[in-house]
């Protein structure tokens, strides 16, 4: 049996010091264990060994230690940033547009969680609906009409630069009755004023872009870019054979 009465100090009084020391699981237990330990030895006089001493004297030196030298609570502190690091976020978007081999004068994104900030020449022309175009040819005639057939050449980018569709790899031109919803609400904005020969690059913001989900093509709200060649507007008129009703356009 070890007996504790011998100590310089007094366990059970020396308990009490844990309470200027912060109160980890290991020294509680260690405070109810010097307890325990003191009331066995009132109910046992035996005389300590020498070994018994040395091992009283590591139990105290462990205490002392634990007391006095505590384990503080450890908090990371991470290097201050900018949240918003415009420059960084730049320049990697240009990167990955560099590698994607985008045409020349083509938008700059900068993409922050769901904040994006376009970054174009200043021939860029935005409009209070957040659409943003330039004119690369202006074309001649006249603007299309609601009703009228558009015949079109485009090519999609998206953020990136990436392509994401083109009819000049189809083979073929696209063909739509404008005014009628088949177009994205963005796209339609774009080629309303576009006169039949001309060029243009539409910059679409999601709010103007395509609906977003599983069962449609895209997957996020992001700005679309598309490159639009205006080719001709057709006139388009019903015609009804017996039961039969269709729109020719020609």
């Amino acid at each position: 049996m070890i007996h504790l009465q011998s100590l310089p100090y007094n366990v059970a009084s020396f308990c009490s010091m844990l309470n200027y020391c912060i109160p980890t699981r290991r020294q509680i237990s260690c405070c109810q264990a010097s307890h325990s330990l003191e009331h066995n030895s009132e109910q046992n006089a035996v005389k300590p060994s020498s070994d018994e001493k040395n091992i009283k004297r590591r139990m105290l030196l462990s205490l002392v230690t634990s007391c006095s030298f505590p384990t503080l609570l450890s908090y990371g502190k991470a290097k201050g940033k900018n949240p918003y690091d415009e420059r960084r976020l730049l320049e990697q978007n240009k990167r990955i547009q560099r590698e994607n081999q985008v045409p020349d004068d083509f938008p700059n994104f900068v993409r922050e969680g769901f904040e994006v900030k376009v970054v174009a020449p200043e021939n860029y022309v935005k409009r209070d609906s957040g659409l943003i175009y330039k004119d690369f040819e202006v074309g001649k005639g006249d603007c299309p009409k609601a009703g009228q057939q558009v015949i079109f050449h485009y090519i999609g980018y998206n953020e990136s630069g990436r392509r994401i569709d083109s009819t000049y790899l189809q083979g073929a031109p696209a063909k739509i009755r404008f005014g009628t919803n088949g177009l994205v609400p963005g796209f339609e904005e774009g080629i309303r004023d576009m006169k039949p020969g001309g060029k243009r690059r539409i910059i679409i913001p999601p709010e103007l872009g395509p609906p977003v989900g599983p069962s449609t093509f895209f997957s996020s709200k992001q700005f679309e870019v598309f490159d639009v060649e205006l080719l001709s507007i057709q006139d388009c008129q019903r015609r009804t054979i017996g039961f039969y009703s269709d729109v020719v356009c020609s």
